[in-house]
């Protein structure tokens, strides 16, 4: 089971980290548009348009990524201090009652919103460049598909923790600044004496 909860780590991870890379697409073209604009005086026609279909494709593709890193909002100031059982309960019941229906509503309503759209070869109406705009509609379901496949990684999660009264382990490769001060904090209490590293200076 932990081997099947860490291949779909990998694959959200594998498409996160590909789509990050609009986040640098889109500064470089908004950069591109800040140049002509305001030096040459001569502003594109698509900047607009670009600039939302970078942000869409990125907030589309990014969800699955962010799902197995937990890095969604939650409002843990009373779940961060339950056992881990106790955590593992309350998501089960979450996910089976409120994220897969929502979801699976996303992916059968944006499936046929996205294929209308690419029926139609839609592009945009905010500029007279006419950009496509029909694949990021198709996005909506294809984003949606991994954050489900996602949940179910999440729900075999929370049987694991059920079992073995931990959590299993995720995929490493960022973590929260908030996370990295609590550990911080956590070091220096089991030290008596010691200052977290980072944590102001001497005067």
């Amino acid at each position: 089971m932990q081997r099947l909860i860490l291949a779909i780590d990998q694959l959200s991870k594998t498409v996160g980290h590909a789509f990050a890379w609009c986040i640098v697409i889109l500064a470089l073209g908004t950069g591109y548009e800040v140049l002509v604009r305001y030096v040459f005086n001569d502003p594109t026609s698509w900047a607009f348009d670009f600039s939302y279909l970078m942000y869409g494709a990125l907030f589309y593709m990014a969800g699955a990524y962010t799902l197995s890193r937990a890095g969604h909002v939650r409002a843990d100031m009373f779940y961060r201090r339950w056992r881990p059982r106790t955590q593992a309960v309350v998501e089960l019941v979450l996910y089976v009652l409120f994220f897969f229906p929502g979801i699976l509503a996303l992916i059968v309503a944006g499936g046929a919103y996205g294929f209308e759209s690419m029926r139609l070869k839609e592009v945009s109406v905010n500029s007279p460049a006419g950009v496509p705009i029909w694949p990021l509609k198709m996005m909506i379901q294809v984003g949606a598909g991994l954050i489900a496949l996602q949940g179910v990684a999440e729900v075999l999660r929370c049987v694991v923790c059920l079992r073995a009264g931990d959590w299993p382990p995720r995929l490493h490769d960022v973590e929260e600044l908030e996370l990295q001060i609590l550990q911080q904090h956590a070091q220096a209490d089991e030290a008596p004496g010691a200052r977290p590293a980072g944590l102001g200076a001497g005067r």
